[in-house]
C-alpha cells in the first residue's frame, strides 16, 4: 500500500509541474503578443515581428501569433510570407467560424489575401478571397469597394489577354504568309528555268521540223529540175531526128 500511495503522489506531482508549465507558456506567450502589439501600434513592424514570432516559439498554434505576424509583415510588404500566415489560419477556418470574434478575424484574413493577390496582379484570385471576406462579414464597406475594383480590373486584364492572343495570332498568321511568299519566290526561278528549257525544247523541234522541210523541199525541187532536164534533152534528140529525116 506504502508503494501504492508514492506512485499516487509521484502522479500528482507530474500532473502539478505539467500544469504550471502550461501555465507558465501561456503567459510567456501573451508577453511577446502584448510585446508585438505595442511595437506594431508605433509601426515598428520588424521589431513587431520578432515578439511575434517568440510567442510562436512558445505555442506554434497561436491563432493571435499567427495573425499578427503575418499583419506585420504585410506592413512590410513581405508579402508572400504574409500570406503563408494567413494560409495557416485558413486552414483552421472551421474552428474559427464558431466563434464571433474567430468570425471577424478571418474575414480580415481574407481581406488581407485579397490585397496580396491584388498587389501581384492575380485579380482572379483576388475576387475570390474578397467574397470570402464579404461572405463572413457582408458589412463591410472597404471589402466591397475592393472586389468591385478587382472584377473590373480582372475585366480589363482578360480583354487585353484577349487582344493580345488576337494579335499573336495575326502576327502568326502574317509570318506564315510571308514564309510562303518566300517560298514561292524561291521556286519562280526554278519554274522560269524549268519553262525556259521547255521553249527552248520546242524551237528546237521547230527548227528541226523547218530544216527537215526545207530539205525534203529542196531535194523535191532538185528532182523536179532533174526531171525537167532530162525531159528537155529527150525533147531536143527528137528534133534532131525530126531534121535529119526531112533532110
Amino acid at each position: 500500500m506504502k508503494s501504492v500511495r508514492k506512485s499516487i503522489i509521484g502522479v500528482a506531482v507530474l500532473l502539478s509541474g505539467s500544469m504550471l508549465s502550461s501555465v507558465y507558456a501561456q503567459k510567456a506567450e501573451r508577453k511577446h503578443v502584448r510585446e508585438g502589439n505595442e511595437l506594431y501600434k508605433t509601426e515598428k513592424y520588424t521589431e513587431a515581428e520578432v515578439a511575434y514570432r517568440k510567442s510562436l516559439d512558445v505555442n506554434p498554434r497561436s491563432v493571435e501569433g499567427t495573425y499578427n505576424l503575418g499583419n506585420s509583415l504585410y506592413k512590410q510588404d513581405k508579402l508572400k510570407e504574409a500570406g503563408e500566415q494567413y494560409q495557416l489560419l485558413a486552414g483552421q477556418e472551421a474552428k474559427m467560424k464558431e466563434t464571433p470574434e474567430g468570425r471577424a478575424r478571418l474575414a480580415e484574413i481574407y481581406h488581407n489575401m485579397g490585397n496580396i493577390s491584388m498587389k501581384g496582379k492575380d485579380y482572379a484570385q483576388s475576387v475570390e478571397a474578397y467574397k470570402q471576406s464579404l461572405r463572413l462579414n457582408p458589412k463591410d464597406d472597404e471589402t466591397r469597394y475592393n472586389l468591385a475594383l478587382a472584377q473590373k480590373l480582372l475585366s480589363d486584364q482578360q480583354n487585353q489577354d484577349q487582344s493580345q492572343n488576337q494579335k499573336n495570332e495575326e502576327k502568326q498568321e502574317d509570318k506564315e504568309n510571308k514564309d510562303q511568299q518566300q517560298q514561292q519566290q524561291q521556286q519562280k526561278p526554278d519554274d522560269q528555268k524549268q519553262n525556259k528549257t521547255q521553249e527552248e525544247q520546242q524551237q528546237n523541234e521547230q527548227m528541226s521540223q523547218d530544216n527537215a522541210q526545207q530539205m525534203l523541199d529542196a531535194f523535191l525541187q532538185d528532182e523536179k529540175d532533174t526531171q525537167e532536164k532530162v525531159k528537155k534533152a529527150q525533147q531536143q534528140q527528137q528534133q534532131r531526128r525530126k531534121t535529119e529525116k526531112q533532110w
